[in-house]
């Protein structure tokens, strides 16, 4: 079972997530997906998170993913992924600046019958906001 879910994973960060595909994320988020710990607020259904994402690729059109690591146990895979992209449209608020951004994400995401049913990250929102000029740089 755990190759399948890392199979579903990765064409879920590669055709979703860098392709863009929303048809993509319809078909492997369960109907009951759950995102429980997403940037925009816990608790996300499967509607609002394929909406934000839709907003996210309006942000960052040429948005893309790249798995660094990848682990799955029984019904959980986790990934450590490399997001690149060029801000070109209102991202959480912020005018577009037109300057690249790299920014890392770790998830841990529980599988039911081939479809993604929770889904927990932590993401390096302030590292992403520096680079964006929304933060002040580290001292």
């Amino acid at each position: 079972m755990s190759d399948e879910n890392k199979a579903v994973v990765r064409r879920l960060v590669e055709e979703w997530q860098s392709g863009h595909r929303r048809d993509v994320g319809e078909e492997l988020l369960a109907d009951d997906f759950v995102d429980s710990a997403h940037p925009a607020g816990p608790g996300m259904a499967k509607p609002n998170a394929l909406d934000w994402w839709d907003r996210t690729f309006r942000a960052f059109p040429d948005l893309s993913a790249e798995i660094k690591h990848m682990v799955a146990e029984g019904d959980l895979v986790a990934t450590y992924k490399t997001f690149n992209g060029t801000h070109a449209g209102e991202f959480m608020g912020m005018p577009p600046t037109g300057r690249s951004a790299t920014f890392d994400a770790f998830d841990l995401m529980r599988l039911r019958s081939g479809k993604v049913v929770d889904h927990w990250v932590i993401l390096d929102v302030a590292g992403l906001m520096r680079q964006l000029g929304g933060m002040p740089a580290r001292r």
